[in-house]
């Protein structure tokens, strides 16, 4: 082997030394030298935008004075087009995700999707947020009882509403049409807030939503609109006074996980920082006040936590997404 010269050795580690010296500052700048970006995939108004943006309140206090976060929705295609966004975008820092599961792992399950699940990195989990069925205070279903007899009665004439393909709302549907071999008129929205109008509208028999975003009737208040059922194993805190779907003979359980993500390949200084800024917000009190729809569904997890839980529901997720039309 031909022995370096000192002069090239100390060549190659001044080399060396200086593209460490240019690369750090761009993250150790992190996150001040300009805005970060965070991705919604719903439209303004919903439980995800609402979290998005009470969250990052609260996080960006804990990244510093310097520190500027801005929410963009980029709705549509169940999440899909702002996921392509989030794992094209740079491994900076500058661009983070609110991710939703189910639907972040089963769009590409079932389609091409414009991005893979291996695509990013699990910071936090924020909610795990159980579905729910609303109809308008005065609807003719007065239980689950009722609509699913009124879909034996007359297949397909009643409208349920869901937030687009492979989304809890979509897949409690599935769920439930399997579970009581029913057939509803299953209608696609681009987010909750245009279910919630379409149902008080009375343009949508049903809608399916979680339980953090109807705070309007937690704790047994009344409204405008009625929960039938929620699809959990046990009656949310939020809800006690509303059954669950096994309370009414159908085993169906079918919930919202959101959380953080960045695009794969973001530093781990950076991530852990993140990381750090979200265990602390959802700690604090003034965010959980300031948070009445996710206050009763919180359920915090770090990254590597989230993403072992996910494993572990993977076959399950992937069983349900090989039933859905291709």
């Amino acid at each position: 082997m031909k022995r370096m010269s000192r002069r090239h050795m100390v060549g190659t580690v001044a080399g060396a030394a200086l593209a460490l010296a240019i690369a750090q500052p761009a993250f150790a700048a992190w996150p001040d030298d300009k805005p970060i970006e965070v991705v919604v995939g719903y439209a303004a108004g919903g439980g995800t935008d609402v979290m998005a943006r009470k969250l990052f309140q609260s996080v960006q206090k804990r990244l510093g004075d310097k520190a500027k976060i801005v929410v963009i929705n980029k709705p549509g295609a169940a999440g899909e087009i702002a996921s392509a966004y989030l794992t094209r975008s740079a491994p900076d820092g500058y661009t983070i995700g609110v991710v939703n599961l189910p639907p972040f792992v089963v769009v590409p399950m079932i389609k091409k999707a414009q991005y893979s699940v291996d695509d990013v990195r699990f910071v936090a989990r924020v909610v795990d947020d159980p579905t729910v069925l609303v109809v308008r205070t005065d609807s003719r279903f007065k239980s689950l009882g009722d609509l699913l007899a009124a879909l034996r009665e007359k297949p397909g004439t009643i409208a349920l509403g869901h937030n687009g393909t492979g989304t809890n709302s979509h897949l409690a549907i599935r769920l439930l049409a399997e579970a009581a071999k029913v057939a509803p008129n299953e209608v696609p929205y681009k987010g909750t807030a245009a279910q919630k109008t379409d149902v008080l509208g009375g343009h949508l028999d049903v809608g399916l939503i979680s339980v953090g975003e109807v705070p309007e009737l937690h704790g047994g208040a009344t409204g405008d609109m009625r929960v039938l059922a929620q699809l959990s194993d046990t009656r949310s805190p939020a809800l006690p006074g509303v059954p669950t779907a096994r309370e009414s003979g159908v085993a169906v359980v079918m919930s919202s996980e959101r959380g953080v993500a960045v695009p794969k390949g973001v530093p781990d200084a950076i991530v852990q920082k993140l990381e750090a800024a979200i265990a602390e917000s959802v700690r604090d009190p003034e965010f959980i006040a300031a948070s009445p729809g996710d206050a009763p569904v919180l359920a915090y997890l770090p990254g590597a936590q989230w993403q072992a839980s996910l494993a572990k529901s993977m076959d399950a997720l992937r069983k349900l997404a090989d039933s859905l039309p291709k």
